[in-house]
């Protein structure tokens, strides 16, 4: 039995999805966990597990373009609460409760927490394959993956152990770094999809665009989550936000438009759902997901929700199914086994590895009271 901090980014719902099941496990198993969340992550964890609320950062966005200007002030809004909450996360979690490890789902509080109290860390996300898998890049990408890793080396510095969740399966380059299919909720898990007559539509920020051409399709129907109002409007239903209607849809959707977030486009692969992504610009990973999904053939990069591209996709439906039906779809089992092997015995093999790593580490020759100052 181990004693466990979780670290959950609040942003969005695919962090706090994937740490719900794996949370979960870990309790299980016997493990004392205590999460760490905010904004949407803390609302979805609440309820379920032991969870310190922090204030942590957000991207803002506008018709589906990452907006600078948003998101500056809507951090530096945040950062009184940040500050304020901090010392309470420090005290509660890493001197009181004394974790043996700590888990970090792209949260950076507790990852540099575990650094500057020296116990092991695993960073368990999608984020960390851009950092340590080669993978695909066009060249006038090259700069927003420079960017997106040096982001990533930012919130997460000094990982012992990576484990990775991906739909593509590139080269690691490192030793401590592991590749696993995507993590999916259990009530995915658990879905039988059909093929019904609609198609889903989802989006975080409003996107009046994309709804605009969608209108033109009147023979179409769309089930359309992300703009906080409801009711009906011509062939545009729109939705909601709920858990259990959204999954109903989504089992029943004859095809997706989207923007490219990890977990939706991984649980549409599950059910052989065909893909129209529309990556959100200035974000790297989205822009990754869209182009890998695109090359698979499991569905289509959009750069714009233009009539053509999306007159093309539903003539093109029957084909991404073929290619969907020989998607490798698992459950947790293999991450689930890769996270109780380092955490058996004390933590003894995550200890090893931290040894291993600490040597490389400049955080740790830089807090080593016994380092040579040469």
């Amino acid at each position: 039995m181990a004693r466990i901090v979780y670290g959950v980014s609040g942003e969005g719902s695919g962090h706090s999805s994937r740490a719900r099941e794996m949370a979960g496990h870990l309790v299980a198993q016997g493990h004392i966990v205590r999460l760490v969340s905010y904004d949407r992550g803390y609302r979805n964890l609440k309820d379920s597990f032991d969870v310190f609320e922090i204030q942590g950062l957000h991207i803002g966005s506008r018709e589906n373009r990452v907006s600078i200007p948003l998101t500056m002030s809507d951090n530096l809004k945040r950062f009184p609460e940040m500050r304020r909450r901090f010392p309470m996360l420090r005290r509660t979690l890493f001197e009181d409760f004394a974790p043996d490890a700590v888990i970090t789902d792209f949260e950076p509080q507790t990852a540099w927490l575990a650094a500057y109290y020296k116990v092991p860390l695993i960073s368990l996300d999608n984020q960390h394959r851009m950092r340590h898998m080669e993978h695909p890049c066009p060249a006038e990408l090259e700069w927003d993956r420079f960017v997106t890793k040096t982001v990533i080396r930012a919130l997460v510095p000094f990982p012992d152990v990576s484990l990775v969740t991906t739909f593509y399966f590139g080269k690691t380059k490192n030793d401590y770094t592991f590749l696993f299919p995507p993590i999916l909720r259990r009530q995915v898990l658990d879905q039988v999809p059909e093929r019904g007559e609609h198609l889903l539509v989802y989006v975080t920020e409003a996107y009046e665009e994309l709804l605009d051409t969608l209108r033109r399709f009147t023979a179409q129907r769309f089930r359309v989550y992300g703009f906080k109002r409801t009711g009906d409007e011509g062939n545009l239903s729109f939705k909601p936000f709920s858990h259990d209607g959204f999954l109903e849809d989504l089992r029943t959707c004859k095809g997706i438009i989207a923007t490219a977030g990890f977990t939706l486009t991984t649980e549409s692969f599950y059910l052989r759902k065909p893909y129209f992504s529309l990556p959100m610009k200035g974000q790297f990973e989205q822009q990754l997901n869209a182009l890998l999904l695109d090359q698979l053939g499991y569905g289509v990069n959009a750069r714009r929700p233009d009539r053509e591209a999306i007159e093309s996709f539903l003539g093109r439906i029957p084909e991404f199914e073929n290619r969907l039906a020989e998607y490798r779809a698992v459950d947790n089992l293999e991450i689930t086994t890769k996270l109780d092997d380092l955490l058996v015995d004390g933590c003894a093999l995550l200890q090893a590895f931290r040894r291993h790593r600490s040597d490389r580490s400049p955080f740790n020759r830089m807090t080593d009271p016994n380092r040579n100052p040469e």
